[in-house]
């Protein structure tokens, strides 16, 4: 299964880095995922976190870079770490290193967890 999610993660890469990171969302994330920032309450469902996912990327400003920096995988997880720095119209100018956990079952990402500075 790891190598599987080598394939799907550098994909997903591939999408977010041109600007298809919705995209990537459609194709990878299951109907039931769960979504969470840091110690936020958790977002559930598919329509609800794309619909989080759309005002977000709808209210960047600016995006200058995104750089994964490093990754790790187990079984059915992949831990990867990003660099990102953007301008979002309600939070300002954001330049930090972000953790994303992923949980996934049968090709999809049932659980992410993003861990960043606040």
């Amino acid at each position: 299964m790891t190598a599987n999610l080598i394939e799907k993660l550098e994909e997903i890469k591939t999408l977010v880095l041109s600007d298809k990171a919705l995209e990537a969302f459609e194709k990878y994330y299951a109907d039931d995922v769960v979504m969470q920032e840091n110690a936020q309450p958790a977002t559930v469902g598919k329509e609800s976190n794309r619909q989080r996912e759309q005002d977000f990327f709808a209210k960047l400003t600016e995006f200058r870079a995104a750089e994964v920096k490093a990754v790790a995988f187990g079984e059915d997880v992949i831990i990867s770490e990003w660099f990102l720095d953007y301008t979002h119209a309600e939070w300002g100018t954001i330049t930090h290193d972000q953790v994303s956990v992923q949980r996934w079952r049968d090709g999809k990402v049932v659980h992410e967890c993003f861990y960043y500075p606040v």
